[in-house]
């Protein structure tokens, strides 16, 4: 049976989804990325290829998220995408109809805006946290709760009281304060919810027009509280998808299902034996002209598999041919220098 592998490396979590032909979802991981994205990608194809019946094929691979180029490189990805176009895709398929996408992951956010099943317009917050699935997780240790026990809490809240949440500082203090006072630790957290949803809607949304329907997607759609939060922001009622956790290695595992049916050729995916090859990464600054790239380097042994980051060709390699790697690297002639 044909299966398509989607892997979704964000910085806090990496996801990996196997897809039948018809987009069904056969299984899924979510895991940590635990700053190791790498290993946890290597760990993951080790975890999924246990659960999967030895007839099943893997027929088409794609990437995506922050760290989608490793992951490429790591599993010979046929597609690898911006994580814009994988939640938009496999949103378009489990809402059909859907013309807004509110996704809050663990250390970003993202509006996307469709319209007719194309996506015309997106927003991304990746400089605060304060709207964020980190920002919630570091409230409730200080709490003591557990993150699954968030969003039950919060639902409980009667009298909500208001968190200033533009500011991870401010909010904690905020917080802090409000306990000092002597409030309901589920009123504390449901103004938690509340503050974080129109901190989104006032940063990521801004401008955007948000339209029915719309869908929630990401880890922070597990919250109940986040979720209630936001219908009564926006006054409409928001889903939550199915798999809402691992839509963009859904929605990565569908573009690859796609372009492999497009174009016919085999799958460079080079098997679930790498996950115990030996891979390395580094980094380094290219002096050859002002821009000073950072370069980074993914090697097996002694063999560089892998170069990207720069902003022309001098560094690039993709393939492991002695070829590629022994080949001069060509003078920098990309870059539009401006001189003041």
């Amino acid at each position: 049976m044909k299966t398509y592998l989607g892997i979704d490396v964000g910085s806090v979590t990496t996801k990996l989804v196997v897809l039948d032909n018809k987009y069904a979802v056969l299984k899924s991981l979510y895991l940590r990325t635990r700053g190791k994205p790498l290993q946890v990608v290597q760990e993951g194809m080790r975890e999924i290829s246990q659960d999967l019946p030895s007839e099943i094929e893997i027929a088409g691979v794609g990437t995506t998220g922050s760290g989608r180029y490793l992951a490429g490189v790591v599993v010979g990805a046929d597609v690898v995408k911006n994580e814009i176009t994988a939640h938009a895709v496999a949103a378009s398929h489990f809402v059909p109809g859907v013309q807004t996408i509110i996704e809050i992951g663990g250390q970003d956010s993202k509006i996307i805006i469709l319209r007719d099943g194309v996506a015309v317009d997106f927003g991304m917050n990746t400089v605060c946290a304060a709207g964020t699935g980190a920002f919630l997780d570091q409230q409730a240790a200080r709490l003591g709760i557990d993150i699954t026990n968030v969003g039950p809490l919060a639902l409980q809240s009667k009298t909500p009281v208001r968190i200033a949440g533009r500011c991870t500082v401010f909010a904690e203090s905020d917080m802090i304060h409000k306990q000092q006072m002597g409030h309901r630790v589920e009123d504390i957290l449901y103004g938690l919810c509340q503050a974080m949803a129109r901190n989104y809607l006032n940063n990521v949304g801004l401008g955007k027009e948000i339209r029915a329907l719309i869908a929630f997607q990401g880890g922070v759609a597990f919250n109940q509280g986040m979720l209630r939060a936001l219908e009564e922001a926006l006054e409409i009622p928001v889903r939550v998808p199915p798999h809402h956790e691992v839509m963009g290695a859904i929605g990565a595992a569908m573009l690859a299902r796609e372009a492999m049916s497009r174009h016919g050729h085999a799958t460079q995916f080079k098997g679930f034996g790498v996950s115990e090859l030996d891979y390395r990464t580094k980094s380094f600054e290219c002096h050859h002209c002002p821009n000073h790239c950072e370069i980074v380097q993914v090697s097996v042994g002694k063999q560089v598999v892998a170069r990207w980051g720069g902003r022309c060709e001098r560094w690039e390699v993709t393939d492991a041919s002695p070829s590629a790697i022994a080949t001069p690297e060509p003078a920098c002639a990309s870059c539009e220098l401006v001189t003041a």
